[in-house]
């Protein structure tokens, strides 16, 4: 692998970053959520080395990112329910579980061989360019070492990736900072995993969900019993900080660095992976990382399911 291209979201940028993809190279770009480490969907080489940038275990299915439901409906089966939740929420931080096509023509690699594919439309106008531009769906994992804190930023990624995939398209800081909420509709409605759009919000329209998905047999991403973690080890729900420990903190009170001041959860989500990187820098070795109790309502949910992974054991 070359060095690794930063490209800027202009009309050239874009045109390179599909012209990348079309040639079965990965490309990272941002979405709302976090930045993505696009391959194209259709190609066992492109999702292959996906797998192989990350480290990715290949049981753990990938998101396919696609511009709009005519084109979701294309790889998967919408019913009448799936349709009016995509209607609702697309585009943006939600990802279907559905009924994989016969025909869909995706790479089984893509799906872990299931015959479910989890799907999204993402809100961000880069990510909507590229993928008009590209004329595919991209598989897209979050652009990170398998396992370890999620990317904001470009220069996340290059922290991470650099030299191991061809490009990075540089959209910026992710506003919503945490990935999507997934959705099981194959069946009874299940949350595999908090994100992005609160449950409360699904809950209205769907009625209460049950809980699904494991990590010995992952039916979505974001299963994993350990994930999102950082180098230092992580302590949660610490009303203060022991001696030597480097203290994210939420609302008042003293932190080295703090998630949102003002205890706002929107704020919080936004500043979590980037906040859990930069205290990562000031733990010394053998120190832990302390973080402050999270509200486990709206947005909190997908902020302690994230946190809780990156505090599990680590094999």
């Amino acid at each position: 692998m070359n060095e690794t291209e930063t490209l800027t979201a202009t009309p050239e940028g874009l045109t390179r970053a599909a012209q990348i993809l079309s040639a079965q190279g990965l490309v990272s770009f941002p979405t709302e959520t976090v930045y993505g480490l696009g391959g194209d969907a259709r190609s066992d080489l492109a999702v292959a080395r996906i797998f192989d940038a990350k480290g990715r275990p290949r049981f753990n299915p990938l998101i396919v990112h696609v511009p709009d439901l005519a084109a979701a409906s294309a790889f998967a089966i919408f019913d009448a329910r799936a349709e009016a939740v995509a209607a609702a929420f697309w585009p943006g931080p939600l990802t279907l579980v559905l009924p994989l096509r016969a025909d869909a023509g995706l790479s089984p690699l893509v799906t872990a061989e299931l015959d479910s594919v989890a799907i999204r439309v993402p809100a961000h106008p880069v990510a909507q360019v590229l993928l008009r531009a590209f004329g595919g769906p991209l598989a897209a994992p979050s652009a990170n070492p398998s396992g370890r804190v999620s990317p904001t930023r470009a220069s996340h990624v290059l922290e991470g990736l650099s030299g191991r995939i061809d490009a990075v398209l540089d959209g910026g800081v992710c506003a919503v900072g945490v990935e999507s909420t997934i959705l099981g509709l194959v069946g009874e409605p299940a949350l595999l995993r908090p994100g992005g759009i609160a449950t409360e919000a699904l809950e209205a329209m769907l009625g209460p969900l049950a809980t699904g998905g494991n990590a010995q047999k992952p039916n979505a991403p974001g299963q994993l019993a350990s994930h999102y973690a950082p180098g230092a080890a992580v302590r949660l729900n610490a009303e203060s900080a022991l001696p030597g420990e480097v203290r994210l903190g939420f609302g008042a009170g003293q932190a080295d660095l703090n998630l949102s001041v003002s205890g706002d959860l929107i704020e919080a989500a936004a500043n979590l992976f980037h906040l859990l990187r930069e205290a990562d820098r000031l733990a010394l070795p053998g120190q832990t990382i302390a973080i402050a109790p999270i509200p486990e309502h709206g947005l909190g949910r997908a902020i302690n399911d994230r946190l809780r992974r990156a505090a599990a054991p680590r094999g």
